[in-house]
């Protein structure tokens, strides 16, 4: 009888999740200033529209905060009006069905780049957890933060969770391969465990503990053509999950899988867990 309960309310827990999970899709036109490259605008307009959908379905929180300060100044009173808007959406994206649509074309010498995207959004009922993760170049402070690297740059990656979790870490490239730089390809667990309020400079051998100092990968970006543009996806959860099966290809790569099974994996985890949040940081690399 207990088995039996327990089943029903498994499946009850589980219909009431499936419903959060809609299909939803969106167009977005984007126009692109002078020093925008076209695959630049491509994902932009491709995130907007992913967010124009989640906002079509779930809404969006609108923030207000205002502030007045008064001060006085030989006899004469000045006043400062401070206003700060702001708006997120209610939802997440959680996978892409079939290939997003771009129609480009130029207009009055304007780059315009339209795009139509369908896929399955969840509505944010909850907290999300607000972590810090920032892209570094040639530095492992935080004010080595950068998006644009040169041929030859080391990569370094500056991690802090308010929560214990555990961590993961791709770079998508140009030629859509996904690269796992994190866990280092020596670790045999499949998935990194972070401890909470700890800050963590990853890639760098110098600043890892002795015990983990051994295993760490170390990467360089290089650059085959004059611009090359990658995403970082950082994956954390206070859930543990393991990372993607990817295979070893060649010295001096990190493991691989391609697009479409590294995006499996990766809807396939979200979809299980509620809790799992996902941050993608745009890089580009020129020579």
């Amino acid at each position: 009888m207990r088995t039996f309960v327990l089943s029903l309310i498994l499946m009850a827990a589980s219909a009431v999740f499936a419903q959060k999970v809609k299909t939803v899709e969106a167009e977005y036109t984007y126009r692109a200033p002078e020093n925008v490259t076209l695959e630049q605008a491509r994902r932009t307009a491709l995130e907007r529209a992913r967010i124009q959908a989640i906002a079509d379905e779930f809404g969006t929180i609108v923030q207000q905060t205002s502030a007045t300060r008064l001060e006085n100044r030989n006899g004469e009173t000045q006043t400062d009006f401070l206003s700060i808007g702001g708006s997120e959406v209610k939802g997440e994206w959680i996978e892409t069905l079939g290939e997003p649509q771009y129609e480009i074309r130029y207009e009055q010498g304007m780059l315009v780049v339209t795009c139509r995207v369908k896929g399955k959004a969840r509505e944010i009922t909850t907290a999300q957890i607000d972590f810090k993760a920032l892209v570094l170049r040639n530095g492992v402070e935080d004010r080595f933060e950068s998006d644009r690297f040169k041929n030859g740059d080391d990569l370094y990656l500056s991690f802090q969770s308010p929560v214990a979790g555990w961590l993961a870490v791709y770079l998508m490239d140009d030629e859509r391969q996904a690269f796992c730089l994190l866990p280092y390809q020596s670790q045999q667990t499949g998935i990194y465990q972070i401890e909470a309020n700890r800050r963590y400079v990853f890639f760098s051998a110098k600043e890892a503990s002795a015990a983990e100092r051994s295993m760490v990968d170390e990467y360089t970006m290089t650059c085959e053509r004059t611009s090359e543009h990658n995403q970082i996806y950082v994956v954390f959860s206070p859930n543990i999950f393991v990372k993607a099966a990817d295979v070893s290809t060649s010295e001096g790569l990190p493991r691989q899988l391609g697009y479409e099974a590294f995006q499996q994996w990766l809807a396939k985890c979200r979809k299980r867990d509620t809790q799992m949040n996902l941050r993608m940081i745009p890089i580009s690399v020129n020579r």
